[in-house]
């Protein structure tokens, strides 16, 4: 299996998604800095604390790289339906479901990875901005870093199965586009809310959605065996 998912990387020049990320990141942090010195002097600050500060980073965070998932699914899966190229690709002396497994284990991983990396590298940046400028008030304490660091995990494994709720559509569709909408109403779900309410801060319901996609990865695997692809 690890040599599958090495090929499927190297197949697919996945290494721009990397590049990606980074820009991607590199706008995220832009835009927190932004925000944290726009609200200085402000009564009522975006971010008044550090535990406000991690909870709005990690929305940006994971709704961008749910978002960036979706466009792994086209890049890996969607684009072989639409293109028929599935059809070479599943004459390999391979099975069928192992080839599939990979493309998918690629993104729920990368995914995985990338909310877990951001997360703590741009928090560690404002950390360290904001010691020499002051802004956001309150002590960062051990325990806050540690239940940070859980929250980012345990969230962004949730995340990473969210992340292929979009299969199910772009598998119907063989649409890029409807694969990509379909990441983007997911996101606008999770994370739109009002005052300290989001509907993605429930555990219930990013434990039922990451199921949820993580089945639908499952049924596409299974099924791709009868499939007829033509």
């Amino acid at each position: 299996m690890l040599k599958l998912i090495s090929l499927e990387i190297r197949k697919n020049k996945l290494s721009g998604m990397l590049k990606g990320s980074l820009y991607a990141n590199l706008g995220l942090l832009v835009f927190m800095v932004l925000v944290v010195f726009i609200d200085q002097g402000e009564s009522d600050p975006t971010f008044a604390s550090y535990a406000e500060l991690f909870e709005g980073l990690f929305v940006f965070v994971k709704a961008v790289f749910i978002i960036f998932a979706s466009v792994l699914l086209c890049k890996l899966v969607i684009d072989e339906y639409k293109n028929n190229t599935v059809t070479l690709l599943f004459m390999y002396p391979i099975p069928r479901k192992k080839l599939m497994a990979a493309k998918l284990i690629i993104v729920f991983l990368f995914t995985l990875a990338a909310i877990v990396i951001s997360d703590v590298v741009l928090g560690a940046i404002l950390i360290g901005i904001n010691h020499f400028v002051n802004i956001i008030p309150g002590e960062l304490t051990a325990s806050l870093v540690t239940n940070e660091l859980y929250v980012i995990v345990m969230g962004a494994l949730y995340a990473a199965g969210i992340g292929l709720i979009p299969l199910y559509v772009g598998m119907r569709k063989k649409s890029v586009p409807a694969t990509i909408v379909t990441a983007v109403l997911v996101v606008s779900t999770i994370t739109s809310g009002f005052d300290q309410f989001r509907l993605g801060n429930l555990a219930a319901v990013s434990i039922f959605l990451a199921l949820l996609g993580v089945g639908i990865a499952y049924l596409s695997i299974r099924k791709v065996e009868t499939e007829d692809i033509a």
